[in-house]
């Protein structure tokens, strides 16, 4: 591994690559030791499979997402963790009842994320939180750009479709 390969495209995205390690493994400890553990690889692969790679941030989920199901299976454990920061943002809403109902909506939103299929909730995790193209997640999830397309509308009509019905039951009760 070249020096300046590292520090130019894989160190920029360790904090994306703990994200998404998190998300899968819902441990902030075993992501951490999840993405140590993915540098330290990248770090020491041979100069001559490094120059094989074309895109680095794609090589590199995909590293975190086969590390972070590894750890995840080996302790069958199910993923717990919440959007950090959805709904907290200071300053958004100087009304304290609407920060309350922001907040309360934000912690709806990540409980229905969290009930999504594995798949569904990955997609939707690397496209809307990550940002990440459609190519991308292909490479990174290891399935067609059909599956992705599928598995994100799905997770998408799932949230606003359970959405809805919060709402409307929330409005039959006032």
């Amino acid at each position: 591994m070249n020096w300046t390969i590292f520090q130019e495209q894989v160190f920029p995205i360790r904090d994306k690559l703990y994200r998404f390690a998190l998300r899968i493994t819902g441990n902030t400890h075993e992501a951490e030791d999840v993405v140590q553990e993915v540098l330290e690889k990248i770090w020491r692969t041979p100069e001559a499979q490094s120059e094989q790679v074309l895109n680095w941030e794609a090589w590199c989920m995909t590293l975190t997402r086969n590390r972070s199901l590894d750890k995840a299976r080996a302790q069958t454990q199910r993923r717990t963790t919440t959007l950090d920061g959805l709904g907290e943002r200071p300053g958004v809403s100087a009304n304290p009842a609407q920060a309350v109902e922001t907040r309360d909506l934000a912690e709806i939103v990540r409980r229905m994320i969290q009930e999504l299929p594995e798949k569904q909730r990955l997609v939707m995790h690397l496209r809307d939180i990550e940002e990440l193209s459609y190519e991308e997640i292909t490479e990174v999830l290891n399935i067609s750009l059909e599956q992705v397309k599928v598995n994100l509308h799905r997770a998408r009509k799932a949230i606003r479709e359970q959405l809805n019905a919060t709402v409307n039951h929330l409005t039959e009760i006032s």
